[in-house]
C-alpha cells in the first residue's frame, strides 16, 4: 500500500486541479483521475491509503468506486464529495463504508482537516494491529536460559529479527542450543502458527539428502514407490530449520541457493513448484574458512547469513552455568545443589556445552547419594583438577617434558575445545590462523585432528 498517497477522482477538471494543489501543498502525494474507471485502474496499481471521489460522475459513479474499493480492500479509507443540499447522498455513502464526506463548496482548510483525520485513523489502525500482533506472537524464551551479557545480546537480536522474513544463520559449537534459538525466532514470527520443520543435514546420507529436502516423484529412482513431499513443501507457510548446513554437499548447494533466491524447488523427477518458506540455518563449522577451502559456496553463505547470530560456548559465558544447573535440577528432579558442588560445576570447561551440562545434571540427580547434589555426586572428570595450564603455571612432570610435545598437545587441545574449527582454535591460542596451519603441518595433524605424515 502506497504511504501518504491520495487518489483523487473527479470529473470537474477545475476543482480537481485546485484540490490536487491543496493536498500537495499539505505534504501528500496525489494521484488523479477524471472518471471512475480510470480511478479504479490507478487504484489497483498504486493501492493508496486514501481515496477522495466525487459521487456524481458520468460512467461509474462515486458509489460504484466506493463499493469496489471497500469490497476488495476494506482497509482503504474513502472520502466522498457531494453537492450542497444532497447530504442524504453522503449519509448513504457512509452506510456503504465511506470514512467521511465533503460538501461542495468546501474550503482548503476543510479539505486538509478531513484528509489529516483519515491518515491519523489509518495510522492508529496500523498501530493497534501491531500491538495485537505483539500480544499474540510473543517470542518463546522459556528454554533460552541465561543471564550473561552474551545471551542477552543474542536474545535482543532474536527479538528484532523474529518478525521479519530475513534468513538467519546461527553459528556456534555443538550443544550450545542453536535449535532453541531457531524455534524462538519461529515463535515470534507471523509464521508461528505454521509448521517448524527441522532437518539435520549431517545426519542424512548424501544420496538421500536431495529427496529429503525437495521431495521426489514416484519412479524417480529405485525405491521411489510413491510421491513424497520434501521438507521444503512440508514447511510451506512456516519455517525450515537447516541444522549443520555446513555439511551440505557442494553439488547440492546450487539447488538450495535457487530455492532461497526464487522460492522455487524442483523435486527429484518432477517439475519446478513455488514454496512459501522462511529458512533459518545453523552450523558448528567456520563457513568462511570452508569457502576458502572450496567446501562451501560464497553466494550461498551470504544468502543464508543475512542475519548472522553467534551463540557463544558455555565456557565463554560462565555466568549462565549456575542458572542452567538450577534450571536442569528443577527439570529432572527438583533437588538442591551445594555451594561447593556448584563452584566446581561453574569452573569446569564444558566442551560439550549446554547439552553436556544437562546430561551431567540428569545423571547426578538419578545417582545422587543424598537429598541434594554434593561434591561426591559429580562425575569424576568434572571433580578432577584440570591438567595443563592453570593460572599461568604448567603442571609438568619432574623428569621434564619436550617443548615440541607440549606445543603439539596445546594445539590438539585447542582444536578439541573448538570442535576442530581452525579459526576459533587459533583465536583460542592467540595466534594467527596461518601460524596454526603451519603447526598442523609441522606436527602432521590434518584438519580433523588425525595424525598424518609431517610435511617437514
Amino acid at each position: 500500500m502506497s504511504r501518504n498517497t491520495i487518489l483523487l477522482i473527479d470529473d470537474d477538471a477545475s476543482l480537481r486541479r485546485v484540490t490536487e494543489f491543496t493536498l500537495h501543498e499539505a505534504g501528500y502525494r496525489v494521484l488523479t483521475a477524471d472518471d471512475g474507471e480510470e480511478g479504479l485502474r490507478i487504484f489497483e496499481i498504486e493501492k493508496p491509503e486514501v481515496v477522495i471521489t466525487d459521487i456524481q460522475m458520468p460512467g461509474l459513479s462515486g458509489y460504484d468506486v466506493l463499493k469496489k474499493v471497500k469490497s476488495e480492500h476494506p482497509e482503504t479509507l474513502v472520502i466522498v464529495i457531494t453537492a450542497y443540499g444532497t447530504v442524504e447522498r453522503a449519509v448513504e455513502a457512509m452506510k456503504l463504508g465511506a470514512f467521511d464526506y465533503l460538501t461542495k463548496p468546501f474550503s482548503r482548510d476543510e479539505l486538509v482537516i478531513v484528509a489529516g483525520k483519515a491518515f491519523a485513523y489509518s495510522g492508529l489502525k496500523e498501530e493497534n494491529q501491531r500491538l495485537r500482533q505483539e500480544l499474540t506472537q510473543k517470542i518463546d524464551f522459556t528454554r533460552l536460559v541465561g543471564i550473561s551479557d552474551q545471551m542477552q545480546q543474542v536474545c535482543d537480536v532474536v527479538r528484532r529479527v523474529a518478525s521479519t522474513e530475513a534468513t538467519v544463520l546461527i553459528s556456534g559449537e555443538s550443544g550450545t542450543g542453536k535449535e532453541l534459538i531457531a524455534r524462538a525466532i519461529h515463535s515470534g514470527s507471523e509464521r508461528h502458527a505454521a509448521p517448524f520443520i527441522p532437518v539435520n543435514c549431517a545426519a542424512i546420507p548424501r544420496e538421500l539428502l536431495e529427496s529429503e529436502l525437495f521431495g521426489h516423484l514416484r519412479g524417480a529412482f529405485t525405491g521411489a514407490v510413491k510421491d513424497r513431499k520434501g521438507k521444503f513443501e512440508q514447511a510451506d507457510g512456516g519455517t525450515l530449520f537447516l541444522d549443520e548446513v555446513g555439511d551440505l554437499p557442494v553439488e547440492l548447494q546450487p539447488k538450495l541457493l535457487r530455492a532461497l533466491q526464487e522460492l522455487e524447488i524442483e523435486p527429484v523427477g518432477g517439475s519446478v513448484c513455488k514454496v512459501d518458506v522462511r529458512v533459518v540455518a545453523a552450523t558448528n563449522r567456520d563457513l568462511e574458512a570452508a569457502i576458502d577451502e572450496g567446501d562451501f559456496r560464497e553466494d550461498l553463505y551470504y544468502r543464508l547469513a543475512v542475519i548472522p547470530v553467534h551463540l557463544p560456548p558455555l565456557r565463554e559465558r560462565r555466568a549462565d552455568i549456575p542458572v542452567l544447573v538450577r534450571h536442569f535440577l528443577d527439570k529432572h528432579g527438583d533437588v538442591a545443589c551445594s555451594a561447593a558442588a556448584m563452584e566446581v560445576l561453574s569452573a569446569y570447561g564444558w566442551p560439550g556445552n549446554v547439552r553436556e551440562l544437562e546430561n551431567a545434571v540428569e545423571r547426578m540427580v538419578i545417582l545422587r547419594r543424598g537429598e541434594g547434589i554434593e561434591l561426591d555426586d559429580l562425575p569424576p572428570k568434572i571433580r578432577r583438577p584440570q591438567q595443563g595450564v592453570a593460572k599461568g603455571v604448567l603442571n609438568l612432570p619432574d623428569g621434564g617434558y619436550p617443548l615440541e610435545e607440549l606445543e603439539k598437545e596445546a594445539v590438539l587441545e585447542a582444536l578439541r575445545r573448538n570442535d576442530w574449527n581452525q579459526t576459533r582454535a587459533a583465536a583460542f591460542l592467540q595466534i594467527p590462523r596461518h601460524t596454526l596451519i603451519y603447526r598442523l603441518e609441522k606436527y602432521g595433524i590434518d584438519k580433523n585432528g588425525t595424525a598424518v605424515k609431517p610435511k617437514i
